[in-house]
């Protein structure tokens, strides 16, 4: 049975899942939010309305003095209104009676504030607690997204990571086909151009040697170099498809050579630098270290736009901490990566995947105008 579409079915289960507790989440984190402003006006409507209770306290308080006087001035023109005239005693009741109504305006006005502020305190108390309630939802929501987000990365992680092997050897095919094709041209290009040119002058030197024995000599002699180079161009094919140090000397020394003829080419000074006990590897490490390097460098030459670069080797007990790093232009990440694989160009993920191959990891940090360090750490077997 396929089990394809039961994992396409559960991951589209699980998004839309996730998509809507995302979706109710940001919801719930809005409440909160309006919840949490509608409290801050609230507490600062709050203490305005407190301020104005205080005032109109004090105002009480002085206009019950001022009443009480009145009343007071009142009660004596009354008991010996003999004594006083009539307008004296007409002021002393209006006067009694307007300080009686402020008061009782003020009492009125102090009532309603003091309703107005238990209102809004009753009010500010319920908002903190949805403030709470709502904060507390957005976190619970948030930790089910979070194993949910797991489960779900442990899934896709497991899918990718059939798919990444199913692909690998494909990979690993199409990049023999393409160093196949490249040996191929180098050869028609470079040694069988040269070849096919040394069995021509042959011929003349042929010809020459009946008519002219000095000019034959010295075409011998052009022929030579010419031999001389043709051999030269077919060791360096040779080393690119295996250097024969790599199986008799070992990595460091055959790191040694390519970087002494990288210098001769490119006028790129690297420095080799080897930490640890220097010593030989399995045969596969050793291929995938040198490999990685020489891919790494290459890179230095056409992108980077340097004139220096670190390579550093540490041999630990069980572990190879590689280090390639240049002074260069750098480069988008991500960027170089899609058009990577847009056009089915393997050359940068190749590192990744050699590393994979023997067990180990590689990471590249990189950014424009900040060069570009390639991090390897592989893992080792104790001879």
């Amino acid at each position: 049975m396929d089990k394809k579409p039961s994992i396409k079915l559960l991951d589209e289960i699980l998004d839309r899942t996730i998509e809507s507790l995302k979706k109710g989440k940001e919801e719930i984190f809005d409440i909160a939010e309006s919840a949490r402003k509608e409290a801050e006006r609230v507490r600062s409507e709050l203490e305005n309305i407190k301020a104005e209770v205080a005032e109109i306290i004090r105002q009480v308080d002085q206009m019950e003095i001022i009443n009480k006087r009145a009343r007071i001035r009142l009660l004596e023109v009354s008991r010996d209104f003999e004594r006083y005239t009539e307008e004296e005693i007409k002021k002393a009741y209006e006067k009694a009676e307007e300080t009686l109504i402020k008061l009782t305006i003020l009492r009125e006005k102090e009532e309603n504030l003091r309703q107005k502020r238990n209102d809004y305190e009753r009010r500010l108390i319920n908002l903190e607690r949805t403030v709470r309630k709502a904060d507390n939802l957005v976190a619970q929501v948030g930790v089910v997204l979070d194993f949910l987000l797991g489960k779900l990365n442990d899934i896709s992680s497991q899918v990718e990571d059939l798919q990444k092997r199913s692909q690998l050897g494909i990979r690993i095919i199409l990049a023999q086909e393409e160093e196949r094709k490249r040996v191929a041209r180098e050869i028609h290009d470079g040694p069988a151009q040269s070849i096919a040119n040394v069995v021509f002058r042959t011929e003349y030197v042929e010809t020459l040697l009946e008519k002219d024995i000095e000019m034959a000599k010295a075409e011998l002699k052009e022929l030579k170099a010419q031999v001389r180079d043709t051999l030269q161009d077919i060791r360096k094919i040779i080393f690119d498809l295996r250097p024969m140090t790599l199986d008799d000397l070992g990595l460091i020394p055959t790191l040694r050579r390519f970087i002494d003829k990288f210098f001769e080419k490119t006028n790129i000074r690297v420095e080799l630098l080897v930490i640890g006990t220097e010593r030989r590897l399995d045969q596969s490490i050793e291929v995938t270290i040198f490999r990685i390097i020489q891919e790494a460098l290459n890179n230095v030459y056409k992108h980077a736009r340097a004139n220096y670069a670190l390579v550093k080797i540490e041999f630990q007990k069980s572990l190879i901490n590689l280090v390639i790093q240049d002074r260069g232009v750098g480069f988008n990440l991500d960027k170089v990566k899609e058009m990577t694989r847009e056009r089915e160009n393997y050359g940068l993920l190749s590192l990744e995947e050699r590393a994979e191959l023997i067990g180990g990891s590689l990471r590249i940090l990189t950014a424009p105008g900040k060069g570009t360090t390639v991090l390897v750490k592989i893992p080792i077997r104790r001879e």
